[in-house]
């Protein structure tokens, strides 16, 4: 049994909620990268191949939605699982679940988060 934390990239443009899923998690024992932006948040993710990413929607530059399908189109980031957070909700999941082009994310959590159903949703997906 492997017993290295398993790291989870945040991709948020607000710094408050960078923060607090971040303290969140790391109490729950993962390993925690920031990214601040969509650009930011696509290399890191290709750099670290982290085992989870949580990503917001609604980020100035480059949208989540891009940044999802850029995830989705890349070799080294599509089998990563990606948890949308979103203050946007069924609106937006009939948006994505109708795109033939891009699978659906592996879940979503809705603003304000409720830090049970994030830790829970987490480690459903990567244990």
């Amino acid at each position: 049994m492997n017993d290295t934390p398993k790291t989870i990239l945040v991709i948020d443009d607000e710094p408050d909620m960078l923060g607090y899923i971040g303290s969140v998690l790391k109490d729950n024992g993962f390993t925690i990268e920031t990214a601040s932006n969509g650009k930011e948040g696509f290399e890191k993710a290709k750099a670290l191949k982290p085992d989870l990413i949580t990503l917001d929607i609604t980020m100035p530059e480059e949208s989540g939605v891009k940044t999802f399908k850029n995830f989705q189109e890349t070799a080294e980031t599509k089998n990563i699982p990606v948890i949308i957070i979103t203050g946007v909700s069924q609106d937006f999941k009939k948006f994505i679940h109708s795109r033939k082009t891009v699978k659906a994310p592996a879940a979503y959590i809705e603003k304000p988060i409720e830090t049970e159903d994030l830790v829970s949703k987490i480690k459903e997906l990567i244990g």
